[in-house]
């Protein structure tokens, strides 16, 4: 089980970034990980930073994708992406946070989701 999800996870990574650059993002990376944790998707659209977390279900039974987000993950998120802003010299960058859910073949982009 744990094998299929980590499959699904990467599966839905790579239909987000090409869901992003079709909609005119440009990725600067996937997968940051630093000793603080990890993001999704690190990209640019126009000159906002975008820190995004990809989160894939099959169904859902279990409630939306997006719940998964909560605020522990939220915060975890915006440590992360606060070390990366600082190594990349990247802080006067105006940034924001979003959450990409896909359930099936669906996908929902939520701007600004935190």
């Amino acid at each position: 089980m744990k094998e299929l999800n980590k499959v699904l996870g990467v599966s839905g990574e790579t239909l987000a970034s090409n869901f992003l650059k079709k909609n005119g993002y440009k990725i600067i990376e996937r997968n940051y990980k630093n000793k603080l944790g990890e993001i999704d998707i690190i990209a640019s659209n126009k000159k906002t930073i975008v820190f995004v977390e990809v989160k894939a279900r099959d169904t859902i039974v279990y409630g939306r994708p997006s719940e998964a987000v909560n605020f522990y993950k939220q915060n975890k998120i915006r440590k992360v992406a606060q070390q990366f802003l600082l190594e990349n010299k990247l802080n006067d960058f105006p940034c924001r946070f979003d959450v990409i859910e896909i359930v099936g073949d669906k996908i929902i982009h939520i701007e600004n989701a935190f």
